[in-house]
């Protein structure tokens, strides 16, 4: 059982890039049926690593491979929440024996990943506003087909410049997504007030 974690201990306040800034090419794949076995292999994997933990957690399947019909790199993206995310040794020390390497530590998130780099596993506080905007995201895009498209011409769009790290990439795509959680906003309070 997690022990008690009364005072709440800081979190981390700098970030931490494990192995430093790494060039990338960015490939956009058309939709694989495989992605979302992929990603329930990993969910089970990830359940099963923090089990003897006694966490409950929360494991989602995000981004575009998320998103059937929409074409992304060939990365499958989880989130996961925890109860708290500066007790890494209940979840971070458990990835890790689990197969995973660490490359972001950083304030109110630890991202780790396979080392063939084909999964990366975000890892958040239950509650924290970056998963909502996750699923606000997902669920948006598996809905409407004019924004899915959108979203994949930009990111087409974006494939014939070099990156110098998957940030720069994810950075170029701000605006976009800025403008289509909008949408999904004002679609999603439209909804709840019929």
């Amino acid at each position: 059982m997690p022990a008690d974690r009364s005072p709440r201990r800081p979190d981390v306040t700098t970030t931490e890039l494990v192995g430093g800034a790494e060039a990338v090419h960015v490939s956009l794949h058309e939709y694989d049926e495989r992605w979302p076995a992929e990603f329930a292999e990993h969910r089970r994997r990830i359940v099963e690593a923090l089990a003897p933990s006694g966490i409950a957690v929360d494991v989602e399947h995000i981004g575009s491979t998320s998103v059937p019909g929409l074409a992304a790199k060939p990365i499958v993206d989880i989130v996961v929440a925890v109860p708290d995310i500066t007790a890494e040794e209940d979840y971070l020390d458990p990835l890790l024996a689990a197969g995973y390497e660490l490359r972001v530590r950083e304030p109110g998130h630890r991202l780790v990943r396979t080392p063939e780099r084909s999964v990366h596993v975000h890892v958040y506080e239950q509650g924290a506003a970056a998963i909502d905007e996750y699923l606000l995201l997902r669920d948006h895009l598996r809905t409407d087909a004019a924004d899915r498209e959108l979203y994949a011409s930009v990111k087409r769009d974006l494939l014939d410049r070099r990156w110098d790290d998957m940030n720069d990439y994810a950075d170029a795509k701000t605006e976009v997504v800025t403008a289509i959680k909008a949408r999904a906003r004002a679609a999603r309070d439209l909804a709840r007030e019929r």
